[in-house]
């Protein structure tokens, strides 16, 4: 019989080796912009702002519209009898998801099929299928009558459906496919959701993200009767958040879309982690939704912190939402200071960026490429934020005092909602 083996008295006990844990994991990104395709490119691009003119005849503003390397790709898809009829939005979200999950290696045939693990799909979006469905109005108010795909065409699931028809016909298996529309922190919301159903185990994979294509008479009326329209010129940096001593609004529209293939794993090295989302709302009475002191931006942050273990110090950029609005910018940087303390008394600031400089406010989708900018950060540990050499506003502060490892991504939108991911690339 084996004999039990006895520690002496006072021998130190062998510590139990603790399993690895398991965390939220960007396995794929997909994204395009008025700058391109995915970050690991874009951001060496320069501001790509044009003209155009909308109603009333001769009202030509900046916007943002996709590169035409995207342009080019959306026309190809629309030869694909599955996607001809899809509005705009719907497109480029497809177009997203197919780039995330492929660099994802979901589609491979070993990763797909009956047996594949199941897909589930958050997107979000501010407008939707709003070109279709100002389309389709118009022509109700000429003819009486709609077309029969007007309202599964235009309903706000369809966006996300959409996605979840591709993957089916490329051989995934798709699960749930969930729409989400919170104006501009929309996309972020999509993202909350991915994270709580891969941490609950309501699903094994998950596409989250936004997708937004704006660049429709209606739309820039409704933001130019806001008043927060920029009437800079588009070779002019007409998009300007958090300039130093604004006075007038620089709010650009921009369309686009990112979408990021998350998956619950043991975190590789290198590998990078979506630690927590957090959320905030503030009731204000302006018609914007926000108060001077960004009442929900602090609320979102401090959340995002508290659920990620993280502090203020532990941050090293923060993606801020500045959509280039006077009263917006202030109270963002007034909820930063309310967070992270007033620098230069014993505290710092992270870096704080934002790229709607580059490719103008996208609605739904900012907040995700707003992320698409964190992870190009992360990934890039030491390599200088994109700037054109104005210091003016929140374009980068060059190479950082140490390596980015952990990053904020804000997001608010009108209705006092906002939105705050924490990212951090594993060691």
């Amino acid at each position: 019989m084996p004999q039990k083996v006895v520690s002496e008295p006072g021998a130190p006990k062998k510590r139990r080796k603790e399993a690895p844990m398991e965390a939220v994991v960007v396995r794929g990104v997909g994204a395009v912009s008025a700058l391109g395709f995915e970050a690991d490119e874009a951001y060496a691009a320069a501001p790509a702002f044009q003209e155009l003119a909308f109603a009333p005849p001769g009202s030509a503003v900046a916007v943002a519209a996709v590169a035409p390397d995207v342009e080019e790709t959306l026309a190809q898809l629309r030869t694909e009898p599955a996607l001809r009829a899809l509005d705009r939005a719907a497109l480029l979200g497809v177009l997203a998801a197919r780039r995330a999950v492929g660099r994802a290696g979901w589609l491979t045939a070993a990763a797909s099929g009956p047996d594949a693990p199941e897909i589930a799909i958050g997107l979000g979006s501010s407008r939707g299928a709003t070109g279709r469905l100002e389309t389709a109005h118009a022509d109700f108010l000429t003819t009486g009558r709609a077309a029969p795909t007007t309202s599964p065409l235009t309903t706000p699931g369809h966006l996300a459906a959409a996605i979840a028809h591709d993957l089916e016909a490329r051989g995934a298996v798709a699960g749930a496919a969930v729409s989400h529309s919170s104006t501009c922190s929309s996309a972020l919301q999509a993202l909350g959701t991915g994270f709580a159903w891969l941490t609950a185990g309501l699903a094994d994979r998950y596409l989250a993200g936004g997708t937004e294509a704006p660049l429709t008479a209606f739309t820039v009326a409704q933001l130019r009767a806001v008043g927060i329209y920029s009437d800079l010129f588009a070779d002019d940096l007409p998009c300007r958040p958090g300039a130093t001593g604004a006075t007038a609004n620089t709010f650009v529209l921009g369309e686009g879309a990112a979408v990021f293939a998350l998956e619950r794993a043991v975190p590789r090295p290198g590998d990078v982690v979506l630690r927590a989302v957090g959320f905030g709302f503030e009731r204000a009475g302006s018609r914007t939704g926000i108060t001077p002191t960004g009442e929900h931006f602090q609320r979102a942050m401090r959340q995002a912190l508290r659920l990620a273990n993280r502090e203020p110090a532990d941050v090293d950029a923060l993606i801020l939402h500045a959509p280039g609005t006077v009263a917006g910018d202030a109270a963002e940087l007034a909820a930063v200071q309310a967070v992270f303390g007033v620098e230069g008394r014993g505290r710092r600031y992270p870096a704080l960026l934002s790229n709607k400089w580059l490719l103008g406010h996208t609605l739904g989708a900012a907040g995700a490429l707003s992320l698409d900018l964190a992870i190009w950060l992360l990934r890039n540990p030491i390599a200088a934020a994109p700037a054109p050499g104005y210091a003016g506003f929140l374009t980068g502060v060059g190479r950082p005092a140490r390596p980015r490892r952990c990053v904020l991504v804000n997001a608010a939108g009108f209705g006092g909602n906002a939105a705050c991911v924490v990212v951090e690339v594993a060691v």
